[in-house]
């Protein structure tokens, strides 16, 4: 366990509303934090009204998940998470002698290209390399090999892959939504930071590297008052596979480090929304998502 550097307290808000009564409902939530190597849980509540008696588990990814399901008819659904995490940077550095895009060397050693070729690291991490339901690799194939060229390794390709995915699509709220995949995304050239994250995974996994989806929070400031609440955001970013899971934010270019909050891993958006269920009652509904988090230490 690395040495923790920030403290955050975060609440989560999902609020649904029903033009008429819903008769009953099942439902899923995926947010709250996980215990990494580099974040610490040290209280994590959800809370759903109308009250539910809740049932978790760990999803085949390794998320947390909360089920439950409300057989009371209901107008209005509300699912809180309530959680504390201790923060800290992470320690892996790209590979040696590997340039950053700016020029600088790099210190600690990482995967060469011949470690990702052979059967058997293929199988190990085939759900990272194959296509995925919103990630496709196919139509990505001929720009992947021009980014890998002059990539001395896969850590210094991931770097210029989420560079370019931050140069690639313009943020744009609203402009897209949960069902947009990688190729529709590039080709609208908006989008927001899934939308950043499946093109980037769409060019890794095209170049061999493997990739995974990760969601959870970030702290908007980069040197945020203590004690003062701020609205957060959901967000997601990716990790490739360069010797070690790496984490890269192609939406915002900066370093994953103590504002990202790790919620929930999976091939793309489909394995790990913060909240899915199905209803029994009429169709129209309204979503409302809060994120407030406070810096502690």
């Amino acid at each position: 366990m690395e040495r923790m550097s920030w403290r955050l307290e975060i609440r989560h808000e999902t609020e649904y509303r029903y033009d008429r009564p819903v008769v009953a409902s099942y439902n899923e939530a995926r947010v709250t934090p996980l215990n990494t190597g580099r974040q610490r849980v040290s209280r994590s509540e959800v809370f759903v009204e109308p009250a539910a008696e809740l049932f978790s588990y760990y999803d085949y990814w390794g998320t947390l998940v909360h089920a439950f399901d409300v057989h009371d008819p209901h107008q209005r659904l509300v699912v809180t998470s309530v959680s504390t995490v201790a923060t800290a940077e992470p320690d892996e550095a790209p590979e040696a002698g590997a340039p950053d895009e700016d020029g600088e060397g790099a210190e600690a050693p990482q995967a060469e290209w011949a470690d990702l070729d052979g059967d058997d690291f293929s199988n190990r991490y085939y759900e990272f390399l194959a296509p995925s339901r919103l990630v496709s690799t196919n139509e990505f194939s001929v720009l992947a090999a021009d980014l890998r060229q002059g990539c001395v390794s896969p850590a210094h390709a991931a770097r210029r892959v989420k560079a370019w995915a931050h140069r690639e699509l313009q943020y744009g709220a609203g402009t897209t939504h949960v069902g947009t995949s990688a190729l529709e995304a590039w080709q609208a050239g908006r989008g927001v930071c899934q939308d950043f994250a499946h093109l980037t995974l769409a060019v890794l996994r095209a170049m061999g590297v493997p990739a995974r989806y990760v969601s959870g929070y970030f702290y908007p400031k980069s040197s945020g008052a203590l004690g003062t609440e701020v609205l957060g955001e959901s967000h997601a970013w990716v990790e490739a596979w360069t010797g070690s899971w790496v984490a890269h934010d192609p939406t915002n270019d900066v370093p994953v480090r103590e504002r990202h909050v790790v919620v929930a891993r999976g091939r793309d958006y489909s394995d790990v929304p913060p909240l899915r269920g199905i209803y029994s009652g009429p169709p129209g509904s309204t979503t409302g998502v809060t994120v407030r988090i406070v810096r502690r230490a």
